[in-house]
């Protein structure tokens, strides 16, 4: 289990997500989409559509998922599963906890992976 510090958790407002750029197992970087629902919880997807490959990052929060600003797609912030079309493939969702007001993400552990 790698642990990656993605942001502080006070820069996350409850209902929001940003993005932080991790580094994979390969030493690439990709894109998370850092989620905070209403509730407080914080989960890690993949921050590109599978759609429209724009970031999900800059999309709305409802509840326990992000609706894509490009086309309206939604993803499940738990799984990373797709539940609105135009999208239907799946994101990777990431292992995430809290540790001294930072929100830590386990890239090199996903709980899902994106569908092919």
């Amino acid at each position: 289990m790698t642990d990656q510090v993605a942001c502080r958790l006070d820069e996350l407002e409850p209902g929001s997500a940003l993005q932080a750029e991790l580094t994979l197992p390969d030493g690439s970087d990709t894109p998370v989409a850092i989620v905070r629902t209403e509730d407080g919880d914080v989960y890690a997807i993949g921050d590109v559509c599978t759609h429209g490959e724009v970031s999900l990052s800059e999309g709305d929060v409802e509840g326990c998922e992000i609706e894509c600003w490009a086309h309206g797609g939604r993803f499940d912030v738990r799984t990373g599963q797709a539940t609105e079309l135009p999208a239907f493939k799946a994101v990777p969702a990431y292992p995430t906890r809290i540790e001294d007001g930072n929100v830590l993400v386990d890239i090199d552990s996903p709980l899902t992976a994106a569908a092919s």
